[in-house]
């Protein structure tokens, strides 16, 4: 059982307070703190005390870190990633593929020779990369296609002209006509479309027209960020979420998807495959993305915690995660289960307990606890568990 140091992403869209009050710094006034990755993938992983990444420890030691079972399935590497993310701007429109996609994405661009650091590199790895959310502060998302008639609605309320190809293509033959229609346009049309769509979404907002209210207001604010970014035009075709502290949601392979700002304990497939959609500055590779997209539409569900083992649990339908929210109090309670885990404390002050010591995990602070380890904890505090559900 290790306390693990854990880095932080600087990213433009970050928050300069959320992670630095969980860590109990002060607010840094050069740049923004964006993520908290809490576990061992290569790019960023947690260090043990002793200097040695939590990747090269488990590399070492697969199955008494891991289990067997979890090795078997997944080979010597953590399966599992868990942030804290912040967002005060929003996050670019992105999918992430199949492991059938990422495996056949990966090994083509491997035999091309294309570097992995390359900005035009799609497949950082062999790997899918579902996640889940569960908002700490209130949360807005661009999450998945709403229903095709809403879309239609939506388009045709603004009453624009440089719309009609969209939804013309949109009525013939649905987003698998309509999203790659945005995408291929050029730049000068882009230009036109965006700002024409930006005016009049604003028009509506500034008329305090209920309908679509929402989407308008964000259509009206990611123009002004992303000129000439069809992107903007998509998020109007978007399901618009807002997630209460404690709500969740789940993320497939191929929903597109942005978080448009608030905080979160995110948990992911450990990853680094991102198809971009829109809303960037960075490289869209249109092909691979409309390879990888998920064109059903129709709402997503907001996701609750049902009660289980230790706390409250949020299901999701994949092995590679599996992610608790527990209340602990002064009387201690078992953590214990077969698979690895990863603490966060995210209130309080929690005292894990093992057969190799103890630990005090402050707010902000976490720990590994190896597969099987038995470890109880005492509180108060409020912790999140990550682990498999392999079993």
């Amino acid at each position: 059982m290790w306390q693990l140091k854990s880095p932080v992403r600087h990213y433009p869209w970050g928050s300069h307070t959320v992670i630095p009050e969980l860590l109990g710094l002060p607010s840094p006034a050069d740049q923004p703190y964006a993520e908290l990755w809490m576990g061992a993938h290569p790019d960023a992983p947690s260090v043990l005390a002793d200097g040695t990444g939590l990747d090269a420890a488990i590399a070492a030691d697969p199955d008494g870190l891991l289990g067997a079972s979890v090795h078997e399935r997944f080979g010597p590497r953590l399966p599992f990633l868990m942030k804290v993310l912040a967002a005060d701007r929003p996050l670019s429109l992105q999918a992430h593929p199949t492991t059938a996609q990422a495996e056949a994405g990966y090994a083509a661009e491997e035999a091309a020779g294309i570097p992995n650091i390359d900005p035009t590199r799609t497949f950082k790895d062999p790997y899918h990369k579902p996640e889940i959310l569960v908002a700490i502060t209130e949360v807005e998302a661009l999450c998945g296609f709403r229903p095709v008639e809403e879309s239609l609605h939506c388009l045709a309320k603004l009453q624009l002209p440089e719309l009609k190809p969209t939804i013309a293509a949109l009525a013939r033959g649905g987003l698998r006509a309509a999203i790659p229609q945005l995408l291929a346009l050029s730049a000068r049309r882009r230009q036109s479309l965006v700002r024409g769509v930006a005016d009049k979404a604003a028009a509506f907002v500034a008329a305090h027209d209920p309908e679509f209210i929402n989407t308008y207001r964000w259509a009206a604010s990611l123009a002004d960020t992303y000129p000439g970014d069809p992107g903007v035009v998509i998020s109007l075709m978007c399901n618009h979420l807002r997630l209460a502290p404690g709500e969740a949601v789940f993320l497939p392979a191929g929903n597109l998807h942005a978080y448009l700002c608030g905080a979160g304990v995110e948990v992911m497939a450990s990853s680094d495959n991102v198809l971009r959609g829109g809303l960037t500055s960075k490289h869209v590779d249109l092909a691979a993305l409309i390879e990888v997209l998920d064109f059903t539409d129709g709402k997503v569900p907001v996701l609750h915690p049902v009660l289980g083992r230790g706390g409250l649990r949020y299901p999701v339908p994949v092995e590679d995660f599996d992610l608790t929210r527990v209340q602990v109090d002064v009387d201690p309670g078992v953590l214990t289960t077969s698979g690895p885990q990863v603490l966060l404390c995210a209130e309080g002050t929690a005292v894990l307990t093992a057969s190799d010591g103890e630990i005090v995990l402050e707010r902000g602070a976490s720990a590994f606890v190896p597969a099987g380890r038995p470890v109880t904890a005492r509180g108060p505090a409020l912790l999140f568990r990550t682990t498999t559900a392999v079993h």
